[in-house]
């Protein structure tokens, strides 16, 4: 039985959130320079294995010590299915067949699927039309901000279908999470249980389907883009994400997924000197509105101000 959550958001809690959809905003972007030389399976072996092994060395320097119950690990597991295998290997693969513009609006989905789920599986985190409504504008302002001719696309439908099946186990993945809160794991442990629990199985699979890795044909760039996807987008980013599930809860924390996009345009017009033009602030405008309506707190103030 999982214990009650806080489901309105303070602004540590915000804070966090923006930082985690930088985090992710830039793992479309890593993938996009890897795919180009390293398969799929490959990809997110190395990602999920140099992200334990940053997170366990991080773990040990502050004195943590992984845990030794059975239960614990086949709980790690699960959330490793969910949150690592199932969703990594089907946006990696399925960004060989289409645009990250298009992988990333596809990806925006999870909140509308965590709303469901959540609202089914857990008790405290009940959908209401308030939180259907934020969950639709929200995405609607995504696809405006990225644009519609990204939706259109050329790609595959299975690789769009594989992406959407990614955004589903993700949600489920949030809801499954909520249960290291209540196991009181350390948000570092839970981090590095996962992606160790990951490795495990991904390894023999990658060995086997895509063979060993050739090192020394990778180039510079590749190097660096899976070291920023290991380190940044999954060691760091998942410490900040089991923290704010313990918080905030799931629907809450997936809502990272329709500030990834944001985080993402802002961040290239910062460094890449990519211009901003009138169509991304509409967009960023209806994020904004889709948020605060599933925040609620503003809504319930208007509300009783009537």
């Amino acid at each position: 039985m999982t214990s009650p959550i806080n489901q309105l958001m303070n602004a540590r809690v915000w804070v966090m959130l923006i930082l985690l959809s930088m985090l992710w905003g830039g793992s479309f972007f890593f993938v996009g320079v890897i795919v180009t030389e390293l398969p799929p399976l490959t990809i997110v072996t190395l990602r999920v294995g140099i992200a334990a092994i940053t997170l366990w060395i991080i773990a040990f320097m502050i004195g943590l010590r992984p845990p030794r119950e059975l239960r614990v690990w086949v709980a790690f597991l699960g959330m490793g299915l969910l949150n690592n295998i199932i969703p990594f290997t089907l946006i990696v693969w399925g960004q060989t067949q289409i645009a990250s513009g298009l992988a990333s609006i596809l990806n925006a989905a999870t909140p509308i699927f965590a709303v469901v789920v959540a609202g089914i599986l857990l008790p405290d985190e009940r959908m209401t039309p308030l939180k259907l409504a934020g969950v639709a504008v929200g995405f609607a302002g995504v696809s405006v901000m990225i644009g519609m001719p990204a939706l259109e696309g050329n790609g595959s439908f299975i690789a769009q279908l594989a992406v959407l099946t990614a955004a589903l186990s993700y949600s489920f993945a949030g809801v499954y999470g909520r249960r290291f809160k209540t196991l009181g794991i350390n948000p570092i442990i839970t981090a590095a249980g996962q992606v160790t629990a990951s490795v495990v199985v991904l390894l023999p699979i990658a060995l086997t389907v895509d063979g060993p890795l050739d090192v020394a044909s990778m180039s510079v760039d590749s190097w660096a883009a899976i070291t920023g996807l290991a380190i940044l987008s999954t060691a760091v980013a998942y410490v900040l994400y089991f923290k704010i599930l313990a918080l905030a809860g799931a629907t809450n924390v997936l809502l990272v997924t329709l500030l990834v996009p944001v985080s993402a345009i802002l961040l290239g017009s910062l460094f890449l000197n990519e211009s901003l033009e009138t169509i991304h602030f509409v967009g960023m405008l209806l994020i904004a509105l889709g948020l605060s309506a599933i925040d609620g707190r503003l809504w319930q103030r208007l509300k009783r101000a009537k």
